[in-house]
Formats: structure tokens, sequence, C-alpha cells
């Protein structure tokens, strides 16, 4: 069926995936590793897989795709012994949404070795289920602040998929990753594919974010005609959001910050035809290590020394 299924172990029996209508599923694929700003890529596939019905269908060699080295698993130690090991893990799964149509899941690390063996792999396994549209989720750092709607850019290879969407604008080179080859060798192989980067906030972008988890849940929903349950997140974005303000509340200097990331990014919405830039002219943005840095600092000072959390 596949031309490198040893990477990977079929788990029977494999459920039928097709809708009422005979629609082949969509493949949804979010791996975690290069850039997983606010844990929004980890966060929308545990969501997905913990609110909804999911069964394992296939298993990729973890052995063969991660370099342990570059990124070392835990290992859990007690008093006098190891007492467990969080194996390295690429899955997917099939998905049911709240109407019971089906979807895969593709989740977990993003591999670091054999790239091209893995997307094969991959899209061998979308053809033989018949795929009809691939959606890749991403999460990156950005000047764009907490108190604002959440954004995220779309991509995909035929623009029509993404109407009513906004696309990040320009021409450039990122640095690869396993996901966007993906993206792209899906669309060679004739597969529609399309893909959401979420902008999460430079200064959060270490600590979990519900809001940008969120923002791909959605997009995924509409994009795919996918019925998702989001109410959690939304009831986990508006904590989150109001447990930040309320800790910045007594810091000016946090504060000045982020009312200076308002008006860029103000500026930037109502002048965004043209512009490929989330800062615009005018005063230069504190950087996110700059806003981060003083967010620790103000934290270090509280009483009960706690940062935000999702709740």
């Amino acid at each position: 069926m596949a031309r490198h299924s040893d990477l990977y172990t079929l788990i029977e029996p494999v459920p039928d995936l097709r809708s009422e209508s005979g629609q082949g599923p969509v493949l949804v694929h979010g791996l975690e590793g290069f850039s997983d700003a606010g844990q929004a890529i980890q966060g929308a596939t545990e969501h997905l897989r913990e609110h909804l019905d999911a069964q394992l269908i296939a298993e990729f060699d973890a052995d063969e795709l991660v370099d342990y080295r570059s990124r070392r698993p835990h290992l859990r130690y007690s008093f006098d012994h190891f007492t467990g090991y969080d194996e390295p893990a690429i899955r997917i799964h099939a998905v049911k949404d709240t109407d019971g149509t089906p979807f895969l899941l593709l989740s977990g690390l993003e591999p670091d070795l054999r790239w091209d063996r893995f997307t094969e792999s991959v899209i061998d396994l979308c053809e033989a289920f018949g795929v009809r549209m691939s959606v890749g989720l991403g999460a990156m750092p950005l000047a764009v602040p907490h108190t604002r709607p959440t954004h995220s850019s779309a991509h995909a290879s035929d623009v029509d998929l993404i109407r009513g969407f906004t696309a990040w604008p320009g021409e450039f080179a990122v640095p690869g990753n396993a996901g966007s080859l993906l993206e792209l060798r899906m669309s060679e192989h004739g597969i529609p594919s399309a893909g959401f980067t979420v902008h999460v906030p430079q200064y959060l972008a270490q600590t979990t974010y519900p809001a940008a988890v969120l923002d791909l849940v959605g997009n995924v929903a509409e994009i795919a005609d996918l019925q998702l349950p989001t109410g959690s997140l939304e009831s986990a974005a508006a904590s989150f959001t109001e447990q930040v303000d309320s800790q910045i509340a007594d810091s000016p200097e946090v504060l000045n910050a982020v009312e200076m990331m308002e008006k860029q990014f103000d500026q930037f919405m109502e002048s965004r035809h043209g512009s490929d830039s989330l800062n615009p002219g005018g005063k230069p943005l504190p950087s996110g290590d700059e806003i981060g840095a003083e967010f620790e600092r103000f934290l270090a000072e509280q009483s009960d020394d706690e940062g935000p959390s999702a709740g």
C-alpha cells in the first residue's frame, strides 16, 4: 500500500472513513517542534483527541524519525528509581466530529530525520484512505497584543480554499519544517492543501495560550466543514485574559508596552492593504524578549510568585 510502510504500523481494524455522502476524510496535521508558540499546535491536537471520538489507526516509528539528543524525552524518577518514560510519538487518529463526520488527525513530534520518507508515507496513507484535503496547523510569536482578537495567516495550494481568510502578503523564505513540507508535497500530489499559522503575543509565547488554540480549532472547523467543540476553549481563553490583565494591572512598564503594541496593531489593521508587516512605521515596538523579561520580572515580585495558566 505504501512506499515506506516500514516507517509506521497500521492498527487494525481501520474504520470506514467516508462520510454519509461518500466523501473521503480531511487530514488535519499538527506537528510539534519547529515553532509551537503558546503551545497552540499541541493544545489544538490534544483538544480534538480528548473531546471527540478518536481511534488510533497508525503509529510512526519514532526511533527512525526523532533525534532524541536534540529533544531529550523525559524520564520520571521517584526517590530511588526511574518510574516511567515519556516515549516520543507520531500518530494518526481517526476522529469523528460532533455530527459523526470522520477526519484524520496526524499529531505528535515533528520528525527530525527522513522528511521525504515521512511525507511520502503520509501521502500514501492519505491516498489509500481517500483524503480529499489536508489542513496544517502552525503557531508563531509576533508583536501582537493579547488585548486584541487573535488572528492567523492562511495559506493554500489553491487560493479558493482560503477565500474569506487572511493570507500573509509578500514573498520570503522561511526555515523548513516537516509540516510545511507536507503541505507542499500534498499539493504536488494533487491533494488540495491548506494551513493556518496563528499569531501569538511574543511575551506569552512560552506559556499555554488558549486563544491561539481556539483560533486554530475554529479555522479547521470552518475550512473543513466540521463540527468541533469549542466551549471549553472559549472559557479558558476568557479566563486566561482576565488573569493576565489582573497580573499586569499594577505594572506601568508592562502596561505601557502593551498599549504601544495595541496602537501599532490597530494602525496595521487599518492600513493592512499592501502591507507585509505587523509592525508598521512609527515608534519601534519593544521586542518580545524585552516585554517577556519585564513581564517575568513583574510576576516574580508578586506574593504568590505564580504566572498565568489556562485554568
